[in-house]
């Protein structure tokens, strides 16, 4: 392959695209120059473009699908639920599957409330909070990615130019309201001064915290765990809820990010795996947090629905998904994330190449640069930086590895360690193509 010459067909469907959608996508994320490969089928850990193209697929729709496309297991509740019905306007018993097998594996869940998507959990959650506390704060981390809600996306892209010593509420799209901005409290990861300072003086106004654990767009820098531990300390005393982002650190273990990390958050979000590939998403948490959400007495506190929140199809397909990820499968994604990592990183030292790999479990981010990776600013790249990384996604495109544009790696259940081999094979012609 040799792309863009070798994709005729994507480039033909990409003219087409830009006529009746906006840039020709739904979603920036899935956009590179001069035009995206358009996908046309996948199985197992392997993706078929337009062009009859194969790849070994690394990012797993922005790492949703743990076990790669097609799995029997979940293609058989799939099609048996599809001939029963998709969506009702009425419960199902589907939904209580999987809220019971999710209760089980997260110690601090009581109770889930489903949604259609992380970004809409992660609302919910936000609002679940103030809802309770009364306050109208949040803090979040510098960089960090939680959907599309105005207020979670505060500093998500903030750069040098508007950097300060404490971050400052920036924000992510045009036409935010100063308002929004008010609201949002921004902290860096990893620098317990600052959050406990931060916190010690907004508590009587701050309903929660916001954080991932494993925050993939700040640069999948998993939080220390003395840090977890002293922002958890500090907002209890200030009366303030912790929420847990797990939409896609869930996919690091058994119980997820939490159950690495032996935190309790007083809020979990989920979503991705929990659906075995069909839009889902999900808050959960304490009872007593959780009653927000209940009609039984009258109009909640907080009033939610959600015309497909919970459909069978998805619950079924999600409970498929998360019965095949048995604490034996865990350790398999452990041992090869941890080989491909260590894989690249002796790719960088050997081609002489300033780079890192980082991550956990079947996560990781390849990084251009020679500092010290701690946070979101050390790993915020330059001009230099966005070229090899833009060489390095080409380079990987043509030797049949997809990955996202920006370094983010997921791995699936279905690769062997033959088809590791090749990832790392891959990765390691590519950065010496970038170190030439």
């Amino acid at each position: 392959m040799n792309y863009p010459e070798t994709s005729p067909e994507s480039a033909r469907l990409y003219e087409r695209a830009k006529v009746v959608m906006p840039g020709g996508n739904t979603r920036t994320t899935v956009y590179f120059d001069p035009f995206p490969i358009y996908a046309v089928r996948g199985e197992g850990c392997r993706m078929w473009d337009a062009d009859g193209h194969v790849y070994i697929d690394c990012i797993n729709n922005f790492t949703s699908m743990i076990h790669g496309y097609a799995a029997p297991s979940i293609n058989a509740v799939v099609s048996a639920q599809l001939a029963l019905g998709t969506a009702f306007g009425a419960p199902t018993s589907s939904e209580i599957d999987l809220a019971e097998l999710l209760v089980a594996r997260l110690p601090a869940v009581d109770q889930v409330r489903f949604t259609n998507s992380g970004t809409e959990a992660v609302m919910m959650a936000i609002k679940a909070a103030r809802a309770f506390t009364g306050r109208p704060k949040i803090a979040k981390i510098e960089g960090a990615y939680h959907g599309s809600y105005d207020y979670a996306e505060v500093s998500l892209d903030s750069r040098p130019d508007n950097w300060s010593k404490t971050p400052a509420s920036i924000a992510y799209a045009k036409g935010t309201p100063q308002g929004v901005l008010d609201d949002v409290l921004v902290l860096p990861l990893n620098d317990i001064a600052t959050a406990q300072a931060v916190i010690a003086e907004h508590g009587p106004q701050l309903a929660a915290i916001l954080i991932d654990p494993l925050p993939n767009r700040a640069g999948l820098i998993p939080a220390r765990r003395d840090y977890l531990a002293a922002l958890s300390k500090a907002a209890r005393a200030a009366g303030v809820l912790l929420i847990f982002d797990e939409v896609i650190s869930f996919r690091l273990g058994y119980s997820g990010a939490q159950g690495l990390w032996e935190i309790a958050p007083d809020l979990t979000v989920l979503g991705k795996i929990i659906g075995g590939g069909f839009p889902v998403g999900a808050v959960g948490g304490r009872a007593d947090l959780m009653s927000v959400f209940d009609p039984t007495r009258g109009k909640p506190a907080l009033p939610h629905g959600g015309t497909f929140s919970a459909n069978p199809v998805t619950m079924r397909a999600g409970l498929a998904s998360m019965q095949a990820l048995t604490p034996a499968v865990f350790e398999r994604l452990d041992r090869i994330g941890e080989t491909v990592r260590q894989g690249i990183n002796a790719s960088f030292a050997r081609h002489g190449l300033a780079g890192v790999c980082v991550g956990l479990g079947s996560l990781f981010r390849v990084h251009f640069t020679d500092q010290p990776v701690t946070d979101y600013r050390s790993v915020y790249p330059n001009a230099e930086a966005r070229r090899k990384l833009g060489k390095f996604h080409i380079a990987l495109l043509n030797r049949g590895i997809l990955a996202a544009g920006y370094g983010l790696f997921a791995l699936s259940t279905p690769m062997t360690d033959s088809d590791v081999t090749e990832i790392i094979k891959a990765i390691d012609e590519a950065l010496a193509e970038v170190a030439a």
